[in-house]
């Protein structure tokens, strides 16, 4: 019987590798996502597929299976962070184990690709050239399920493995809650029909001008760009590869202001709580956000309760008249907080409001549970969202561009990821409750001084990256569990003024 030491050593060793591994995968990602020629999407594919194999040999052999089964029969004897680090790989191994790894190989190459076809089928508005692509996608997924096994849905494979303890059951509660209280709110503020003026946010701000006020909102955000970098993509994104090297994308358009500034704000909250783990967890898998849900808290705490509040958005305003004098002359206080906080229908997730963006998100979750039970078909898909944008927000999207090829996060088998941008926002909430308690959070975002918030989130939230679970650190921060209460209670509290309800 080996030593439960020589099995840690050995242990560690490996997860380091299978760190720099993922680090390396992480690069040829980022590269392809920012200006990478599109002509090396092949010989891209074929390196990341070799790199996946790697990793799955080194995770998945008979000396980790036996290091594996050693240190979970010695968990009491391990520190913290070694002991939760082990059930985390072994729940990893237990998940790969039961995939081939020609598959696993083949799938990953898959994503690798789907993702440029994605990306050009979207330029393109022509969903037929994603289809086999996303259907190859599904039969990976479908096949994985049966290889993993599951309970109930074979959905809950998925919601599980980017919201530990999430269920379709429970998923189903939760939309129902929001659906209640948001959607009559969403009535009595179309019945008001309130004119809102936003032509000023679609005058001509340059993109270099705008990249400027960006990168200036990070640093008083508290990201620390000698430690990051901000560049552009199509879709935004945030990249944590170390926490020394945390990067973030945003999208500039030059006819619409807002679009940009607060998609940096969403990923800068995202890369705030990538630059912010203990340094005790640096070149290790708990050196992450601890759920999707909870990483998406921190992206739209930052945007929502934070930069278009009211508080800060009344500091905001003159610092942008600096910059964009001509086209913001006019613009009253008043006028650019309704512009901000508007409440419309869209077609587009990311540039969605607040009070509608849980619909978008709705949509998405039942189709992906149809294209997973077999009861939608990826043939009909383009139809079948179609349909959905117009009975949810009572529009149409005149092209597969802005409607059904809009996200790109089936191209990559991103499935169960959604639904935990919703659940972000209601962490979000809650949070920014509790944070009201012990900080005047209105008086400093007056001010545009964020440190006191992000200092917060630093010690509550951010250092324990996935050491403590979503359930036990929203308890250990609030005393509670997950409660979709806090998020509409903002939402009407908020809609509510703006619209004079």
């Amino acid at each position: 019987m080996q030593s439960y030491e020589a099995a840690l050593n050995r242990f560690k060793e490996a997860e380091h590798k299978i760190h720099s591994l993922s680090y390396s995968t992480s690069m040829l990602f980022w590269d392809a996502s920012t200006g990478a020629p599109k002509s090396g999407a092949d010989a891209r594919s074929q390196a990341i597929g070799v790199l996946s194999g790697f990793q799955y040999q080194l995770l998945v052999n008979e000396q980790m299976n036996e290091d594996l089964n050693t240190l979970m029969a010695n968990l009491d004897a391990l520190e913290e962070i070694d002991r939760v680090l082990v059930k985390d790989i072994k729940k990893e191994y237990d998940k790969l184990t039961k995939i081939p790894m020609d598959d696993f190989q083949k799938y990953n190459m898959l994503i690798s690709k789907s993702s440029m076809v994605w990306e050009d089928a979207k330029a393109k508005a022509d969903f037929a050239l994603f289809k086999p692509y996303l259907t190859e996608v599904i039969d990976y997924l479908l096949k994985f399920a049966e290889y993993r096994g599951y309970e109930g849905h074979p959905y809950n494979l998925y919601i599980g493995d980017y919201e530990d303890g999430m269920s379709v059951d429970q998923l189903n509660v939760f939309f129902d809650e929001l659906r209640a209280r948001i959607v009559p709110l969403l009535k009595k503020i179309a019945l008001k029909n309130k004119h809102i003026d936003t032509d000023f946010l679609k005058k001509h701000y340059s993109k270099e001008l705008q990249d400027k006020v960006s990168r200036e909102l990070l640093g008083w955000m508290g990201f620390d760009l000698d430690k990051g970098q901000l560049k552009e993509s199509v879709h935004p994104f945030t990249m944590g590869v170390d926490i020394d090297d945390v990067r973030l994308t945003t999208h500039y358009y030059e006819e619409d202001m807002a679009s940009a500034l607060f998609s940096t704000a969403h990923e800068g909250g995202h890369a705030i709580y990538e630059q912010n783990f203990d340094r005790k967890l640096q070149g290790t898998a708990l050196a992450q956000g601890t759920s999707n849900g909870f990483h998406e808290s921190q992206s739209r705490i930052f945007e929502n309760n934070f930069c278009k509040s009211e508080a800060f958005l009344s500091y905001f305003l003159p610092k942008l008249k600096e910059v964009f004098p001509e086209q913001l002359e006019t613009v009253t206080f008043d006028k650019f907080n309704e512009a901000i906080n508007l409440v419309e229908p869209s077609l587009i997730r990311i540039e969605a409001d607040e009070l509608t963006y849980s619909l978008h998100i709705m949509l998405r979750y039942e189709i992906e549970l149809g294209l997973i039970d077999g009861s939608i078909k990826v043939e009909n898909l383009p139809d079948v969202w179609n349909q959905k944008v117009k009975d949810y927000l009572g529009i149409t999207p005149p092209d597969d561009s802005k409607g059904v090829l809009q996200d790109v996060h089936w191209s990559e088998g991103l499935f169960g990821y959604f639904p935990t941008y919703a659940l972000g926002s209601a962490y979000a909430a809650q949070l920014a409750h509790y944070m009201s308690k012990e900080i005047d959070v209105e008086g400093c975002l007056k001010n545009g001084n964020f440190k006191p918030l992000t200092k917060w989130l630093n010690q509550k939230v951010h250092q324990y990256g996935a050491l403590k679970k979503p359930n036990e650190l929203i308890e250990m921060i609030t005393g509670e569990r997950l409660n979709s209460k806090y998020y509409c209670d903002y939402l009407e509290s908020k809609y509510t003024k703006l619209y004079g309800l």
